[in-house]
């Protein structure tokens, strides 16, 4: 969609952003579905499950696609997953992907 103003004209450039998933979000394949996603939308990070049951990691790539993968983990998620809240920090616009792939961290 054509939305006016500087926030679209760079929605080309390369972005980080870290994330905390709450809810019934382990156990669930939670991690899988979001690497899944990941792939699908070409972004490269991490994901894995923190030892207070939430999930955590990072996003980097387009702006366009991170934001569509933060919605994903917003909103949806794994099938059995229950997201209470997604919590997004240290965002920040970068030259590079420091990450080859989106891995899943034991």
């Amino acid at each position: 969609g054509a939305g006016g103003g500087v926030a679209m004209a760079d929605g080309d450039g390369l972005m980080s952003v870290d994330y905390e998933v709450h809810g019934k979000v382990q156990g669930v394949f939670f991690r899988k579905y979001t690497q899944g996603e990941a792939k699908r939308l070409g972004l490269v990070g991490w994901v894995q499950n923190t030892s207070h049951g939430t999930v955590q990691g990072q996003i980097q790539g387009p702006a366009a696609r991170v934001r569509e993968l933060q919605e994903w983990l917003k909103k949806i998620g794994s099938p059995q997953s229950r997201i209470s809240r997604a919590e997004f920090s240290n965002e920040k616009k970068i030259e590079a992907l420091e990450h080859k792939e989106f891995q899943i961290v034991k």
